[in-house]
């Protein structure tokens, strides 16, 4: 998925699930109507110990959609007493874009975590369409990445390796879409929880 207007903000995000979790990653460089506004813009975003999402488009719109998520996750912990697991987040958050899909957030989202389950992937467009599988790309680099990820991508790969086949796709996408670079975001999510780190294109 991706937008495909020359207004729309351009970004690089993917993500894939390992034996051992789940990873996430996306670029940093913030375009909008032929300017590069920031070249240290966060597009991945930790919501709970088990729980990331990753976007492409408006930073506005998916920094409120985060933030929408992050409060209904801790809402029904509280509640419910449990953990809520990854395809009801990403379940909630298709029931909020398909709500706004008059006035749309401008945002492509990838949601991805482990719970009993294991890992799973979810991606998200922006009125809520919703598949889940072993690996995604979206936003205006998408069809470079997504080419990385079918030739390299292996099942029961480590989150080590799928860190690294994230990076190589998001390199690749970056030297081929002039809306993409500037450094890389990286979200690993385990049994042990969700670390960040950052990787200088």
């Amino acid at each position: 998925m991706s937008f495909g207007i020359d207004w729309a903000p351009g970004a690089t995000t993917v993500g894939c699930v390992c034996k051992d979790g789940v990873a996430l990653a996306s670029e940093k460089r913030v375009h909008f109507a032929g300017r590069v506004l920031s070249k240290t813009g966060k597009k991945v975003f930790k919501v709970t110990d088990w729980i990331g999402i990753a976007c492409a488009g408006l930073i506005s719109d998916f920094q409120i959609l985060t933030s929408t998520i992050r409060a209904y996750t801790l809402l029904f912990s509280f509640e419910r007493g449990r953990k809520i697991s990854v395809k009801s987040t990403a379940k909630f958050m298709s029931g909020v874009l398909y709500s706004r899909r008059w006035f749309p957030y401008f945002t492509d989202t990838l949601v991805g975590g482990i719970d009993d389950k294991g890992g799973q992937l979810f991606a998200l467009d922006l009125i809520g369409s919703l598949i889940d599988d072993v690996y995604a790309a979206i936003g205006t680099g998408a069809q470079v990445a997504i080419g990385v990820l079918e030739e390299e991508y292996k099942e029961n790969m480590s989150l080590e390796e799928g860190k690294q086949l994230l990076i190589k796709a998001i390199k690749s996408a970056s030297e081929r879409d002039p809306l993409s670079g500037n450094g890389i975001d990286v979200l690993l999510i385990s049994q042990k929880g969700a670390e960040f780190s950052e990787i200088n294109l």
